[in-house]
């Protein structure tokens, strides 16, 4: 399984960016996807995390209300709409895909990662 994380960049603050995690591989497993991220000097956090069957979200306490996550419909890309971005948003953000139910916000639980894509806000 391969996932590429993409729609990163430089946005100012209050802004809004579209990440985009399209998975391939084995696509017919029923995976959890999941949003992290990491900033420099910092350790990888949970961002939000989506069921197999899109129905089921969780995020993080600084990421309610600001940031959506959704599947499309043939359930191997998951986005993660970001707004009202603020300079502390800025991190390296990553995708990751694990057979999990529903979801999960640990790290360990996911089995595939993506190579991350850097979100830039400035201030």
């Amino acid at each position: 399984v391969q996932l590429q994380a993409s729609g990163g960049g430089l946005v100012q603050a209050g802004g809004s960016l579209r990440l985009s995690c399209a998975v391939s591989g084995r696509t017919f497993r029923s995976y959890a996807m999941g949003w992290f991220r990491q900033a420099p000097g910092k350790e990888r956090e949970f961002v939000a995390t989506i069921s197999w069957s899109g129905d089921r979200t969780y995020y993080a306490e600084f990421a309610k209300g600001r940031f959506t996550i959704s599947r499309g419909n043939a359930k191997t890309t998951v986005y993660l709409q970001m707004n009202s971005l603020k300079p502390e948003d800025t991190a390296v953000y990553y995708c990751a895909a694990g057979t999990i139910v529903p979801y999960s916000t640990i790290p360990d639980e996911y089995d595939y990662w993506g190579q991350g894509t850097l979100v830039t806000v400035s201030s």
